[in-house]
């Protein structure tokens, strides 16, 4: 699991909205509200930097967050930070439901097959329009793996000891 000061990507600045300086967030997890209730974010700019700010309110708008950051006052300031992504500290996550885990916390994970050899290591969780699926990097160096996250072919997800064990091969592909 990532420490509870890591940043983690959340977001994506889309554009203004308005002229006061609020900003469009494109949520990486749609259903995500962690962004309402966070006091302070990391902007991460597309070319490298970094810089943490101030939250002064933040509200939904459909399947979008309207940010207001603090010093961010017009459009243009807004318009400046187009592209930027937001990111939140793993602290302020709320507990994982059970069975469940965030995306962030199995990003490294070992992945093996039951009674069997360590197949490679999660880089990445993509989402589909069906399916979850966890990217894996081969062990062996070929091209990466694709893991559908379902029960016939997941069979756990152990955080603690940064695992992940497929019961099966059946459905897992080449990406």
């Amino acid at each position: 699991m990532l420490a509870p000061d890591a940043w983690v990507p959340l977001a994506e600045v889309m554009r203004p909205h308005g002229v006061q300086g609020e900003l469009r967030l494109r949520l990486f997890n749609r259903d995500s509200d962690l962004l309402l209730d966070v006091e302070e974010v990391l902007v991460r700019f597309p070319e490298g930097d970094e810089q943490e700010v101030s939250v002064d309110a933040a509200r939904r708008a459909n399947d979008a967050i309207l940010i207001k950051l603090h010093s961010v006052d017009d459009r243009t300031a807004a318009d400046g930070l187009r592209g930027a992504t937001v990111c939140a500290r793993r602290g302020e996550f709320p507990p994982a439901e059970d069975g469940e885990f965030y995306a962030c916390d199995v990003e490294g994970a070992r992945v093996r097959v039951e009674d069997g050899d360590e197949l490679g290591q999660v880089m990445e969780l993509k989402t589909y329009p069906t399916v979850d699926v966890l990217v894996v990097a081969a062990r062996d160096g070929g091209r990466p793996w694709e893991v559908p996250l379902v029960d016939a072919v997941v069979k756990g997800v152990d955080l603690d000891a940064g695992t992940v064990t497929l019961a099966s091969l059946e459905g897992v592909e080449r990406a």
